[in-house]
């Protein structure tokens, strides 16, 4: 199960390389006649070369909306509507374009892989990626396994007969890299960033927050939920009468562990993250549970003590474990291999998860082709060892340089943005400047890959592969237990479309496939630029200062750097801006339904300040080509163009059903209104189109936001 601790903070809900996208073109469709034959070179006329693409569309706006009003609407509303979601995606917008482009990249990369496996060098990143593709589009061998592959793991779960074989079980479990109930991995302490340290965290539930339990406009969800969770077990044997049963006793169970789960908004706080005990105190709080066994199973030396990171969670599991009947553990467990199996058995299982999570929760109508599953299987497998082969294929040594160039002046704009504050005191700033000071960026790939020497896999066991690389990584990661911080490891893949910052060791990173447009365009011009990616450094920098990275010091520890005086006067300026985003009501025809303010805040705080810093970067950069100052591009100024690009990278839909399932476990505010709403409290953007007072974009006097 997926580590949560402090998440790395990204620019937006990842596009997912396994995720959705719409289908590749076939390869006839696109293929071009060959350009080096002799006949091309005598016969051919000389072509004329074509027209350079535009770094921003200036039709694509729709000039009957005005921008003062409707920033969002004028900028990317004629696009929207030429361009609907696609059947097998549930939302369609500029990042998920760019995904699109990356995926057929990597399609490309992964194909040749498969097609060369049997001749590459034995062990290669190539040959072991080009065999799990292989694998993963033998549905024939697929079908014919059926359920058989997971029999072995329903064979020791139905064997277990007393708590202590339940735990044993879990024990084991987690050391073939398949967790249940928890989570557990390697984390920075956050008191002591330098050295890393075991986390274990709540997990174990199959709606996506606590609230799908008990809240009244769930019931429909529960419902369907208890309707898969049945069919689930009748496709893997269990006759329908009892998978009914065990599915009701299953939703019960998971209710009492989501009673005792902590909220979305809640985990945001590092005190609800990190709860450090030694392993004895641990026993303590999960008497029915010897951690010390737990860690011993994984080969795991635990020093001082781990996070237990949320008491309260581990308390219920571990009184559930003592007075729940062994026949419920065995029905919760028995579902819960199952559903995670079921992209990797056959057709039957990928069709029963994808209509419950892909068309009942998130209203997607269409399941993604093949290739693209399994290609989201590779990128969990090997994701690492396939973004070398992309770096190889697409990345540019120049872009790299470009980037490092907008890097540098993006943050001297932060700093001298810390310095100019009206509102911090000057000892506070100093110790600001400090953390500043040890930001570390990282552009494009990590500076030294993954070695995959140990993972062993094969062209004919798909599940096998997965199972094998899922051990694989999850070793690598608790090998880091005990060890110093590496603070050039990267939590992202390069061929991913997103950027992070992470608090615990002060990084700032850019994958390779985000430096392209709209966010970057070697072509363009600064405004474009620094309107696209240079708002996304200014973002991922000001994490480092949004509600939860500032109370993280410049070492990565959890430590309060600021005076209480300047604390409360942060937090006064950050509750306008929960209130802002409060307000807003995105989904049509919902009213009730609002964003999160508190959920959404350090985004929007990065958002807010990251355009602020962007833009402060272009006038300094501006100063030094006053002639491109001065010169209007199609009809527009450069610091028009800068706002048009920041909006045009937030433009998109999304299906009703999965908006609404983003407000309730998104960090992130929808897209439509992260395009207005930094800007709407920026005078530079009244200024930049002649806004009228009390324009519909602009907010004035206390109720524009001001923080960094």
């Amino acid at each position: 199960m997926t580590k949560q601790y402090l998440k790395p903070l990204a620019l937006a809900l990842s596009v997912a390389l396994a995720g959705t996208a719409c289908s590749k073109q076939n390869d006839a469709d696109t293929a071009a006649p060959a350009a080096n034959t002799p006949a091309a070179a005598s016969t051919a006329p000389a072509a004329a070369a074509a027209p350079a693409k535009p770094s921003f569309d200036i039709a694509d706006l729709d000039t009957g909306i005005n921008a003062c009003d409707d920033f969002n609407g004028f900028v990317n509303s004629k696009w929207v509507a030429a361009n609907p979601i696609p059947e097998d995606r549930t939302r369609w917008g500029a990042f998920d374009q760019l995904a699109e482009n990356s995926l057929n990249t990597q399609h490309d990369i992964v194909d040749a892989a498969d097609k060369g496996a049997d001749s590459a060098k034995a062990g290669s990143i190539e040959q072991k990626i080009g065999l799990i593709y292989r694998s993963g589009m033998d549905e024939a061998a697929i079908e014919k396994a059926g359920v058989d592959p997971l029999k072995p793991e329903l064979a020791k779960i139905d064997a277990l007969k007393t708590p202590q074989d339940i735990a044993d079980f879990l024990d084991a479990s987690f050391n073939d890299g398949n967790g249940y109930v928890f989570g557990f991995g390697s984390g920075a302490d956050f008191q002591n960033a330098k050295v890393q340290i075991g986390y274990a965290q709540q997990d174990g539930l199959g709606l996506p927050t606590k609230d799908y339990y008990t809240d009244p406009k769930q019931a429909d969800n529960r419902k369907a939920y208890v309707d898969y969770i049945a069919k689930t077990l009748s496709l893997a044997g269990v006759a329908d009468a009892d998978a009914k049963k065990q599915a009701d006793d299953i939703m019960k169970f998971e209710t009492q562990l989501a009673a005792a789960s902590l909220a979305p908004v809640e985990l945001r706080a590092p005190e609800n993250q990190y709860h450090f005990v030694s392993v004895k105190d641990a026993d303590k709080i999960t008497p029915h549970f010897n951690w010390e066994k737990f860690f011993a199973a994984q080969g795991v030396t635990i020093d001082k003590g781990f996070s237990l990171s949320q008491p309260k969670f581990f308390a219920q599991f571990d009184k559930m474990l003592a007075s729940t009947p062994v026949s419920t553990w065995q029905a919760y467990l028995r579902f819960h291999a199952i559903d995670s199996a079921s992209p990797y058995l056959s057709k039957n299982f990928q069709d029963n998860k994808f209509d419950f999570y892909g068309k009942t929760l998130a209203g997607q109508p269409q399941q993604k082709p093949r290739w693209k599953r399994v290609l989201g299987t590779v990128n969990s497998s090997m994701g690492e060892g396939l973004g070398q082969l992309y770096v190889a294929k697409v990345f540019k040594p120049e872009a790299k340089q470009r980037a490092n160039e907008l890097v540098d002046n993006v943050r001297n704009a932060l700093k001298a943005r810390i310095e100019k504050l009206d509102w911090m005191s000057d000892e506070t700033k100093q110790k600001a400047i400090a953390k500043w000071n040890t930001f570390l960026p990282k552009i494009g790939y990590p500076d030294k890959w993954r070695d995959w020497s140990g993972l062993e896999v094969s062209g004919t066991n798909y599940f096998g592969n997965v199972e094998a690389a899922s051990k694989f990584n999850y070793h690598y990661d608790i090998a880091k237990i005990g060890k110093p911080t590496d603070r050039l490891d990267w939590g992202m893949t390069p061929q991913t479309v997103n950027a992070y910052y992470n608090p615990t060791d002060n990084t700032i990173n850019f994958p390779a496939a985000i430096l392209q447009p709209p966010f970057f365009d070697a072509n363009g011009d600064d405004a474009i630029n620094y309107g696209g990616i240079g708002a996304v450094i200014g973002h991922e920098a000001s994490h480092g200062f949004d509600d939860e990275g500032s109370q993280f010091d410049g070492e990565g520890n959890n430590k309060n750097w600021w005076s209480k005086e300047d604390r409360t006067k942060f937090d006064e300026r950050t509750a306008k801006l929960v209130n802002q985003f409060n307000e807003y009501a995105p989904i049509k025809d919902k009213p009730d339904l609002h964003v999160n303010g508190k959920l959404t805040l350090g985004e929007n705080i990065a958002d807010l300040g990251g355009l602020n810093v962007a833009y402060d970067a272009l006038q300094e950069a501006l100063k030094k080509n006053p002639q491109e100052a001065n010169e209007k591009i199609d009809g527009y100024t450069q610091d028009q163009r800068f706002f048009l690009n920041w909006a045009r990278v937030w433009r998109g839909s999304v299906r009703e059903k999965q908006a609404m399932l983003y407000l309730n476990v998104d960090p992130h505010a929808p897209a439509s209104l992260r395009a207005i709403g930094a800007p709407s409290n920026m005078e530079s953007f009244a200024t930049a189109f002649q806004c009228k007072p009390g324009s519909k974009m602009i907010r004035e006097g206390d109720k524009q936001v001001k923080i960094w």
